[in-house]
């Protein structure tokens, strides 16, 4: 069984760093404790640290410290080398790995970057590591600047490499590669390469490819003048701005970064305008050169301005500082969730991840951790692909979500809103947003407006609203959103970031109603824990639930918990265990969980019972020693919505869990709710889990 993979390549800027995340994030969900290690990095300055070690660790939240994920800089690697001590370098390489090997279930290993010195030793190095360390390799090559045969050629070189040295290859990935010779490349290696190792192609990703302002910065050393919160700003192309205005407007293009000198006020200034001007594209931001800033009259003018796109300023001459920024290479930084996210889900499009497992032979871990809790959560939403929608258009943190949510190709969404202002937030917060893929809707300018209306009359003209009525509340967001999924326009709904539950909630108990059989709408958080996954409920709905209400939430939050992969162990809360306890809300407690057990006998339950009898072994052995569920719960059921809203956030703040949810149960199709303190993170597991509730209806 393989307990380690290692990504190498033969070349500079070959894009390994796609293949580094994809790989995680399929180890992630199928391994409980994934460990990530780099033999050989570049230099970096005192006080910094590897932004490529920094970025896995921290995205994917590895318990890792900096210092463990690596073994030796490559200035010092050469120092050794031509001292003769490469034994001494392998040595470290080795011990390092086989701690990490120790405390790791599977070890994802990344060859290095071929950039600078020392890059002609580089392919034996990284044969010569693999071939020391006893793990499989995947063979990674750039098919920029290479006609087909160059790139098979160096492909198959590459993989000649290893095997002579009898390290074992599992897959061969050729990287930006043409979208249109996709199949031509597939076919060209399979025919020369060995028909058991795994070959995929990967497009050539713009967004990808692109520098982003801040790493403009760091390699030009740019002071900041303006835009410091955009910095995440993709460029496109350079243009520079010498000729007259009017002349060089007609020289723009899409992300274009705009290069001038400092004292060009009619350049800024006018490309500041035409990138707030529908008749022209928008730009990413502005370098101003030879370390000139703006007289005070023209940055009094900019800072005035609505949107305020990043402007740098830099010592160097204009021609000069073209060249540098044309040299500069794309990398992904741990804050720029939009291309981790794109990197992964190019990886999982373009590569066969079930065939890859296979070859990698990872184990299926027991029981369900947090992080493959979540990687399961968007691989299934994938599965069968939703269409959700998000009322709440006008609210910056649901959009930046929707740039993501896309990024990650996991759902189809719809945003209602004003089109122009939406537009025009989406330039003014940075974000990529392909609005070829995001249906956007004005309620009373859309084409569903006439009909959800009737609807809505026809539905509840017995309760005595009148057809204007019905108008006036289809103008309403929370009422035309909840109605695209009533009329199947839309298949779940997400709302709550800008409005309260009552708002949100109001329209589905009107007209979506709850299931046959059911007659409590409630809800559920997944408690993601350092070890675990729990099902907390009712934490958010029902303030003072009756015995059979409270039966009917455990019921409910047991069938959520089983659709989401986690074997439900309930227990029903109280503030003693078993029948030692007496009192109102105990006795309430105990008959609920007749009422379940009578109802559902294939339910595993438990109650009365305290917290820590629920989820600490010894104490449930202790309390309950013949109890099934005391001590292991992963349904957690409280008698009111006093303790468990206070119980969940306690759990959140005091331990660091991640909490999704509230997702509601009981419902005809689903309407979920946010809370308006909620994060863009929040959101965007909140319209997964919508996606995949959507999935059994």
């Amino acid at each position: 069984m393989n307990k380690a993979i290692y990504i190498a390549t033969s070349e500079h800027n070959s894009g390994k760093s796609i293949v580094t995340l994809g790989l995680m994030s399929m180890l992630i969900g199928k391994t409980a404790k994934v460990g990530y290690f780099r033999p050989i990095i570049e230099d970096f300055e005192d006080g910094k640290k590897d932004n490529h070690i920094e970025t896995v660790i921290s995205h994917f939240g590895l318990d890792i410290a900096f210092e463990d994920a690596f073994a030796i800089t490559k200035s010092k690697l050469i120092k050794k080398k031509n001292k003769g001590k490469i034994g001494d370098v392998l040595d470290l390489i080795i011990e390092k790995y086989k701690r990490l090997e120790e405390q790791f279930d599977f070890v994802l290993v990344e060859g290095t970057s071929f950039s600078g010195e020392g890059t002609v030793i580089e392919l034996d190095m990284n044969v010569l590591i693999a071939k020391n360390l006893g793990i499989p390799t995947i063979i990674v090559g750039s098919g920029v600047g290479k006609t087909l045969e160059e790139l098979i050629d160096s492909l198959y070189l590459a993989y000649d490499t290893f095997k002579v040295k009898d390290v074992e290859v599992l897959a061969v990935i050729a990287n930006k590669v043409q979208p249109e010779n996709i199949k031509l490349v597939t076919d060209g290696l399979q025919s020369n390469l060995p028909a058991e190792i795994l070959v995929n192609a990967i497009p050539i990703i713009s967004s990808l490819n692109n520098p982003t302002i801040r790493e403009i910065v760091d390699v030009l050393g740019a002071k900041i003048l303006f835009g410091e919160e955009y910095l995440n700003n993709e460029v496109g192309n350079f243009s520079v701005g010498a000729m007259q205005l009017h002349n060089y407007l007609l020289h723009l293009k899409e992300n274009a970064l705009v290069i001038t000198p400092g004292d060009r006020a009619d350049i800024i200034l006018g490309a500041l305008q035409a990138n707030e001007s529908a008749n022209y594209p928008s730009i990413s931001g502005i370098v101003l050169t030879g370390n000139i800033i703006p007289e005070i009259s023209i940055i009094k003018l900019i800072e005035g301005l609505t949107t305020i796109l990043p402007i740098i300023a830099v010592e160097g001459g204009t021609y000069g500082i073209t060249n540098q920024l044309g040299n500069i290479k794309s990398k992904i930084y741990a804050d720029n969730k939009l291309k981790i996210e794109t990197s992964i889900n190019t990886f999982e499009k373009y590569v066969d991840l079930d065939n890859l497992a296979i070859k990698l032979n990872s184990f299926e871990a027991e029981g369900m951790t947090p992080k493959m809790f979540q990687y399961n959560l968007v691989k299934r939403a994938k599965k069968h692909r939703k269409h959700i929608v998000l009322p709440e258009g006008n609210d910056d943190r649901i959009l930046m979500a929707a740039a993501r949510l896309i990024a990650m190709d996991v759902v189809d969404i719809t945003i209602i809103g004003n089109k122009k202002q939406i537009e025009s937030k989406v330039l003014e917060l940075g974000l990529i947003l392909d609005f070829s893929k995001v249906q956007i809707l004005n309620p009373k300018e859309s084409q569903y407006y006439e009909d959800y209306a009737n609807t809505y009359y026809e539905l509840r003209k017995a309760k005595n609203v009148t057809l204007a009525m019905a108008k006036d509340l289809m103008e309403d967001v929370s009422y035309f959103g909840t109605m695209m999924v009533y009329k199947g326009d839309a298949d779940g709904m997400v709302s709550g970031a800008a409005h309260t539950t009552q708002h949100t909630i109001l329209p589905a108990l009107q007209f979506i109603k709850t299931k046959p059989n059911c007659s409590v709408v409630s809800s559920v958080f997944f408690m993601c824990l350092e070890d675990r996954v729990s099902v907390f409920g009712d934490c958010a709905i029902n303030p003072n639930p009756t015995a059979a209400q409270l039966a009917e939430i455990a019921i409910s939050s047991a069938d959520s918990s089983l659709a989401f992969g986690i074997e439900p162990k309930i227990a029903m809360l109280s503030y003693s265990s078993g029948s030692s306890g007496k009192g109102d809300e105990v006795t309430k407690v105990r008959e609920a969980t007749e009422i379940v057990r009578n109802k559902r006998p294939d339910l595993k339950i438990e109650g009365p019972i305290q917290y820590d009898a629920a989820v600490d072994i010894e104490i449930g052995k202790s309390k309950m020693p013949n109890s099934e569920v005391a001590g292991q719960a992963s349904v957690l059921i409280f008698p009111d919505l006093n303790t468990g809203n206070n119980t969940y956030k306690a759990v959140q703040r005091e331990t660091g869990a991640l909490a999704i949810g509230p997702m509601l149960q009981g419902l005809n199709k689903p309407v979920n709710d946010l809370s308006r303190g909620c994060t863009v993170d929040d959101i965007i597991n909140t319209v997964v889990i919508t996606a995949i509730q959507a999935q059994g209806f």
